[in-house]
């Protein structure tokens, strides 16, 4: 049986640097929320929560941003933020939970209610280099099904400064007991390299996978016409405690395992315009372990003590991106738990 992991499409990237900012952040969610058919007091209740996000994010760190995103899977809809910053970190999170907190150095002011109001939070801190919280909202309408997120996968992508819409993306199917990723960076920026990438995971999701090098020679060529771009696909199968990645260009894919992060191989190329070769190669999956793929928007010098005690799926690929894409590009990071 073949499944594909629910669409998460990241709307919007809102700096979060003076009190104008907070209103723009709580304006594009409920948009968004309101698009998605969200009741009217649920729609105040994200409303309210975004708020405080916001404006905890200005009080108590130098700015922050907060991505709003749009969760999908058939008729089920869910609207996420992810709030990011390179603040103090939150110091006691007991006490930060506790309505009507404010210590400097915490996010404080209502973050309990946001956790109430929220179906799903989650946050992680750390002295001296930030946060990440994410909050996910659910409907909550008698007769219609919550959305059903997949908790082995999430990724993150953020358009380079001055463009709408970023040119990575990035996919995930389970076959069977075995999960299966794509990510596809395109060539350059703006609508057409998110073309090219959309392509890609259109062609990822057709038809049933084989292998990951077949996979990656069939969107070398259903690219040809588009900006083309690098491409990589691996198949996780943790039964036998291997994973097999076939990468064509800079998509750099890891393992962290046992405190340590284990590069896997890609060869040289552009899908679409220049392949010498298709290869594949097995690498150790270890019980536990997290993959993560990333496009060259982030710098591969980030190291498993980097992200230490971060194993929730989403709030790594965060913090990835905030700390690793360092780079002026198109930024995109996937990770996926066994």
């Amino acid at each position: 049986m073949t499944t594909c992991v629910p669409d998460a499409e990241d709307v919007a990237w809102v700096r979060v640097e003076e009190s104008a900012h907070v209103g723009r952040a709580r304006r594009v969610t409920t948009t968004l929320a309101e698009r998605l058919a969200f009741g009217d007091s649920r729609v105040a209740e994200i409303g309210l929560a975004v708020t405080e996000i916001g404006t905890n994010l200005l009080k108590h760190t130098d700015g922050g941003h907060l991505l709003v995103r749009a969760l999908r899977a058939d008729d089920r809809a869910a609207v996420e933020v992810v709030a990011v910053d390179r603040g103090p970190g939150i110091a006691d999170m007991g006490r930060a939970m506790l309505d009507g907190e404010s210590t400097t150095g915490t996010l404080g002011i209502g973050l309990g209610v946001v956790a109430r109001s929220a179906d799903h939070f989650d946050v992680s801190t750390h002295r001296e280099r930030g946060t990440v919280l994410t909050a996910r909202f659910h409907r909550r309408e008698r007769g219609i099904p919550d959305y059903a997120a997949d908790p082995a996968a999430a990724g993150v992508t953020r358009p380079i400064a001055d463009e709408e819409v970023c040119g990575d993306a990035y996919a995930v199917r389970r076959v069977g007991g075995r999960l299966w990723v794509m990510m596809c960076d395109g060539s350059g920026h703006g609508p057409l390299a998110a073309s090219a990438s959309r392509e890609a995971v259109r062609l990822f999701r057709a038809d049933e996978p084989t292998a990951p090098e077949a996979v990656v020679a069939k969107l070398h060529a259903g690219l040809r016409g588009t900006r083309g771009g690098a491409v990589a696909v691996a198949v996780l199968d943790p039964d036998r405690g291997v994973i097999r990645f076939a990468g064509l260009g800079n998509i750099a894919g890891a393992v962290l395992a046992d405190g340590r992060k284990r590069a896997m191989v890609s060869v040289p190329g552009i899908a679409g315009y220049q392949a010498r070769t298709f290869q594949a190669f097995d690498h150790d999956l270890p019980p536990g372990a997290l993959v993560v793929l990333h496009s060259d928007g982030l710098t591969e010098r980030w190291t498993a003590d980097d992200v230490a005690g971060v194993t929730t799926p989403l709030l790594l690929a965060a913090t990835l991106v905030r700390d690793a894409g360092v780079r002026k590009d198109d930024a995109s990071a996937l990770v996926v738990a066994t």
